[in-house]
């Protein structure tokens, strides 16, 4: 089926590259990256150029094959999300084509952290963030989840720093500061990852482990002490583990996001480490992705439900496994009414809130909302419930193995789906009506209902407290964290400052280690003028990158004239903290 990737320049149907060589140092002076990329092509068409995706680099030189024959190259028009074409001359024996370039000082898919930036404070660290379409700013590539290709790498970096790839890592360090890796299996560009820093690892058994600074270590270690619990129940679902390692890396707290599911190396956030192993489920959500996402892929970003909405599903599926249905009912919950809060705050008629996105002429993180995660989600859940699990399972099972190590676009899911699952009852098809979960708006009305015996024990606690019940009598020591965020979420939205006083009291909220909770508490506290937080609340914003924490808290001080002034003095100070993934929006929302 012939779908075009509208977010690449590269000429991709007509030559391929199916194996890169990767050659650079890490210059943590200049804050660059420089060096050289060859890559093994595939001439499929025969055609006289190979046009490769840019943004920011300086292209120094351009050669031909083993001997490093010169050809002539141009660049092509600058678009703002897009970067640039380069177009190099090959013919059609041409196998090998040599890059050498450097990255720019502010390359969107790096972030460098000053010593001070770091959990350690005394080294520097540097991490790439390649989703979306972000590693053509640090590497000459055909960037689009379309091209899978094999990758060698040598890298050289300050003898007192360890790099780590997407690929198979070292786990100590050596007195001459260049690394070798080796990714044997075929992966898409956006999964290109690099992580640079004073960075030590523990295993946890034969084949997973955690990377993470010295300072963090021994937390990390002890937060994810389950990990190969997960990836045996992950297997017993859906079939064997294809990447051999499952490890961790724990990053700075500038990073963007909750976790990125390199393969053998997922990025996570340090916001998870709670003392208490409460915010695993982004583990589970990570390795899910080692099958949905990894082994097979979204052919474009239109197609970005096939990555998260599978993802999700799997995820809860694990945590099911290993904490219980009702676990994993609350975590259905808590996303059905994320679901519902984001197609109300997006719009119902939004095109957005379709599964299948159109993002032409538009950069493809504005496609990622929730919708994907979730509105992917309860489409699948809602085709298990109609065949069955059983059912659902074995075309799972039949599905990641039919397109391992391929991609994947909707249309030619929906007839996989159809021939090999539906198609074997009429009132399957019929019930589930796919056109009106993928095609169109909104949520559907046969959206499958959802009910959590935990959150209606917490309900009544709520009920009680709106009745004069004291808070400190409410029994909550069996309460996990979605049980608290859900209690922070039915509380009244209107508090009195006395009432957020004996909240405080009674469950330490401002003093919380538990990032999820806290970002709730602080929402709630500026909501209600409780300036008690307020120092923490800047120490948060400040010391955290998370996307998915940062843009509500200033949102909500955003509302009135003195959060403005707030947000706005916050924000200049912990700007330099975050990555671009989080400042390209929060600047557009400061700006307003």
């Amino acid at each position: 089926m012939e779908i075009k990737d509208i977010h690449t320049f590269s000429n991709y149907k007509d030559v391929i590259i199916k194996h890169s060589e990767i050659d650079i140092n890490v210059d943590f002076d200049k804050k660059i990256i420089f060096g050289k990329v060859s890559h093994l092509i595939n001439n499929k068409t025969g055609v006289k150029r190979l046009l490769l995706d840019i943004n920011g680099l300086d292209i120094k030189n351009v050669t031909l094959g083993k001997q490093e024959k010169d050809t002539s190259y141009n660049l092509g028009k600058h678009i703002s999300y897009l970067g640039t074409g380069l177009e190099i001359e090959i013919d059609s024996h041409t196998k090998i084509v040599n890059i050498y370039y450097s990255t720019s000082y502010n390359a969107l898919a790096l972030q460098w952290l000053e010593p001070r930036q770091t959990s350690g404070k005394i080294y520097p660290f540097l991490f790439t963030q390649s989703e979306s379409i972000l590693a053509r700013s640090w590497i000459p590539c055909q960037d689009t989840p379309s091209v899978r290709f094999t990758y060698n790498a040598k890298v050289k970096v300050p003898k007192m720093l360890m790099p780590v790839m997407s690929a198979e890592n070292p786990t100590e360090k050596n007195d001459k500061g260049i690394y070798n890796f080796s990714m044997k299996q075929s992966i898409p560009s956006y999964l290109l990852a690099l992580a640079v820093g004073d960075i030590v690892y523990r295993p946890v058994d034969d084949r997973t482990g955690v990377y993470a600074e010295p300072s963090v270590i021994d937390k990390a270690i002890y937060e994810f002490a389950n990990i190969g619990n997960m990836v045996t129940s992950a297997e017993y679902l859906y079939g064997s583990y294809r990447w051999k390692k499952f490890d961790v890396l724990v990053l700075p707290p500038s990073f963007p996001f909750g976790g990125m599911e390199n393969p053998r190396l997922t990025f996570v956030t340090p916001s998870i480490i709670s003392g208490d192993r409460s915010l695993t489920n982004v583990i589970a959500h990570e390795l899910a992705h080692s099958w949905s996402g990894n082994l097979v892929t979204n052919a474009t970003w239109n197609d970005f439900w096939l990555n998260e909405g599978f993802t999700v599903y799997f995820e809860r599926r694990i945590m099911e496994k290993i904490e219980g249905r009702d676990y994993a009912d609350m975590l259905i919950y808590s996303g059905l009414q994320n679901l519902k809060h984001t197609i109300k705050e997006l719009g119902q008629d939004n095109p957005d809130t379709m599964l299948k996105l159109n993002l032409e002429n538009r950069d493809p993180d504005q496609g990622m909302t929730l919708i994907a995660y979730e509105k992917g989600f309860f489409f699948l859940l809602l085709i298990e419930q109609t065949v069955g699990r059983k059912n659902w399972d074995n075309f799972l099972k039949k599905y990641f193995n039919t397109f391992s190590f391929q991609s994947m676009c909707t249309e030619k899911f929906i007839i996989f789906l159809k021939k090999e699952l539906l198609n074997k009852k009429d009132k399957w098809y019929k019930n589930i009506d796919i056109n009106k979960w993928v095609y169109k708006k909104g949520l559907p009305d046969n959206c499958p209902k959802v009910n959590s015996e935990r959150f209606k024990k917490v309900d009544k606690d709520v009920d009680k407290l709106k009745q004069g019940f004291p808070v400190f009598e409410l029994d909550t020591n069996l309460w996990t964290t979605y049980e608290w965020l859900h209690f922070l979420h039915k509380l009244p939205r209107h508090l009195t400052i006395n009432q957020m006083h004996d909240l405080d009291m009674a469950f330490h909220f401002t003093k919380s280690k538990n990032k999820e909770i806290l970002c709730v508490w602080l929402e709630q506290a500026i909501e209600n003028k409780y300036s008690k937080v307020y120092d923490t609340l800047e120490i948060f914003l400040i010391n955290t990158g998370r996307r998915k924490f940062l843009v509500p808290l200033y949102k909500s001080l955003l509302k009135t004239e003195q959060g403005k002034l707030m947000a706005k003095d916050i924000y200049k100070k912990a700007r330099p903290n975050y990555h671009y993934v989080s400042t390209s929006v929060l600047d557009k929302l400061l700006e307003a």
